[in-house]
């Protein structure tokens, strides 16, 4: 049966926004190297907020 409202739990929530964060990291790394350090600063916060839920 399809779950059509499933709801994510928070470690999903933080993988998704982990994700997004190395994402746009990657893309200002060719452009701003400095706003680039601070988007992978941001995504470790969530992965170890990520860790702390395991």
């Amino acid at each position: 049966m399809i779950k059509l409202f499933k709801r994510k739990t928070e470690k999903e929530k933080l993988e998704k926004e982990y994700k997004k964060c190395l994402e746009e990291a990657y893309a200002l790394s060719t452009v701003n190297r400095s706003a680039s350090d601070t988007k992978t600063a941001e995504a470790n916060k969530i992965l170890e907020q990520i860790e702390k839920l395991n």
